[in-house]
């Protein structure tokens, strides 16, 4: 279940300086002498990169993900205290004996946006919209523990067979392979919200293109949002119609993208921004600042090799380019944002053992060192077993401050330690990187991942051999029957299942199928008066937010 994130809320310093970004605040006390706000209820925020998307079926990175929570909402939803509660579904679900079957009375009360009510087969046809091959989705292995997911995959049913049906219109049924722990973390993320089937079907192509070309079902609604992956400012608004409108403070949160971190520091000491992100010398010149603090996130930041190229198929050149990079100096010197040099794949903080509770980085073990000699050791077996002297990298990243400060560190301790590997670095918008990573046009590609829910198996999955997120086609049977006996054989036994877990990572790590670079922190300057911004995996919810 996820927690120990939700439960966590951003902690900003009680400093109380406004500024001019906010809307004004004038306080006033009911007739019960409870405090309560008479303003426009309204700030700012600076986002580090464009939307790619906001088709929940094929949306697949932090800002859509971001957009979407916001806009939209499933069968469960993190209240204010952040613990999972019911939110489309109007009570918890009836569970079978099995564990097999769930059950939702759905809420009556919840309609879209447009004014038609939500009702169960908006979730069917959204489910079976994004498991359907044809929609090519990169978030459909998350529907692998509903019954029938992999018959569909492997074009044995079609779509419809997918294991969730509506028994009536506020009546829901969802089937499982096996039993799976996180269940209702899963069923709290975009890709299981529900879908406006009319909405999608007259709007065609252009479905999702636009603020306009959408429906809602969340605190929010999407406003002057013209373009995806072009577009530089969008807003959230507050949506009337939302059953649960009441408990929603802000009016408005507008949002402008802005990649240059001096330039954000600028706008927020400007008085014309609420929140920025900040990092490397800026993050460490502000620590003092009332207004700043870091957030530790489970989000993991790692290079995947394209293992489809002979030279990134040799493990001994993957090992060499590990050994080269001195994380303590990346997260110290080039991010100084609070992020954690890695020690390997999952985070630490995150997952617990069920027995002993340990970490699950304590039980895994450190798999990640800098030792130049090593690395040179490495890359002479490397040239010896590929008969090369040179190799010539392109290292990919998106175009954000603090990615282009994390490759141009790589490039340099990489040429730095290994004579005769030479290293370009690609910037791009993250709307490109995505397509190039997808597409496999890439040697090397820095990627950041946030879990969804607190479970080791939210990042070891994404380099299961048959796993569309694994772009860098990293294909290990060893590691695989791992992974695969973790989600059926013993997915109802927390002990053996979290042993498949170890072995797995043991196994990517020992073989270094993908390269950890470091444990991201969010470090931020925030108006103090900002209010309830709840941590949702590696995006916020602005629903519980408001200016004091």
């Amino acid at each position: 279940m996820r927690n120990t994130k939700l439960g966590n809320l951003l902690v900003a310093t009680s400093f109380m300086v406004l500024l001019s970004g906010c809307g004004t605040n004038k306080e006033k006390t009911d007739e019960a002498g409870q405090k309560g706000t008479d303003n426009e209820q309204t700030f700012s925020v600076v986002a580090k990169q464009e939307i790619p998307s906001i088709d929940a079926s094929v949306t697949n990175d932090v800002v859509g993900w971001g957009v979407l929570k916001n806009t939209s909402e499933g069968l469960f939803r993190a209240d204010k205290e952040g613990k999972l509660t019911p939110a489309g579904a109007a009570e918890p679900p009836k569970v079978s004996e099995d564990g097999l079957t769930y059950t939702f009375k759905l809420r009556k009360e919840a309609v879209w946006s447009n004014g038609e009510p939500v009702v169960a087969n908006d979730y069917v046809y959204g489910w079976q919209r994004t498991v359907e091959p044809k929609t090519a989705s990169e978030v459909a292995y998350l529907f692998e523990s509903i019954k029938n997911y992999q018959a569909i995959m492997d074009g044995k049913v079609p779509a419809k067979e997918l294991g969730v049906k509506a028994i009536n219109d506020h009546e829901l049924q969802v089937t499982l392979e096996s039993p799976v722990p996180y269940i209702e973390s899963l069923l709290s993320l975009p890709p299981f919200f529900p879908q406006n089937e009319k909405t999608i079907t007259e709007s065609g192509e252009k479905y999702a293109s636009s603020s306009d070309d959408m429906v809602y079902n969340g605190p929010f609604v999407l406003s002057d949002f013209e373009g995806a992956g072009t577009d530089t400012k969008w807003s959230y608004v507050k949506n009337d119609h939302y059953w649960d409108q009441e408990n929603v403070t802000m009016n408005k949160i507008n949002f402008d993208v802005v990649k240059e971190d001096a330039t954000a520091l600028n706008l927020f000491q400007d008085g014309q921004t609420d929140d920025i992100v900040v990092t490397g010398e800026l993050a460490q010149q502000m620590v003092e600042d009332p207004a700043f603090f870091s957030q530790e996130m489970s989000n993991a930041t790692y290079v995947e090799y394209n293992q489809t190229k002979k030279e990134f198929q040799n493990e001994n050149v993957r090992k060499a380019i590990s050994y080269a990079l001195d994380r303590q100096t990346l997260v110290d010197q080039v991010l100084g944002d609070g992020s954690i040099a890695a020690t390997g794949l999952v985070p630490k903080n995150m997952s617990f053992n069920p027995e002993t509770e340990a970490d699950f980085v304590k039980d895994s073990g450190n798999h990640l060192k800098y030792d130049p000699e090593k690395a040179k050791e490495y890359w002479d077996k490397a040239k010896s077993e590929l008969g090369i002297e040179t190799l010539k990298i392109n290292l990919l990243s998106s175009d954000a401050d603090s990615a282009k400060k994390v490759v141009e560190y790589m490039q340099g301790a990489i040429q730095g330690t290994l004579k005769g590997v030479t290293v370009d670095v690609s910037s791009v918008p993250l709307s490109v990187r995505l397509e190039r990573g997808n597409k496999g046009e890439f040697d090397m590609i820095l990627v950041g991942w946030g879990a969804e829910y607190d479970d080791p198996s939210v990042f070891l999955e994404l380099f299961a051999s048959d796993n569309i997120n694994n772009s860098g086609k990293y294909n290990n049977k060893e590691f695989d029957k791992y992974l695969k006996a973790s989600a059926t054989t013993n997915a109802s036994d927390p002990k053996a299942r979290w042993s498949d877990l170890i072995d797995a990572e043991n196994v990517l790590m020992d073989t270094m199928g993908v390269c950890p670079v470091y444990q991201k922190a969010e470090a931020h300057l925030r108006n103090p008066k900002i209010k309830g911004i709840l941590p949702s995996g590696p995006e916020y919810d602005y629903k519980w937010t408001f200016i004091e």
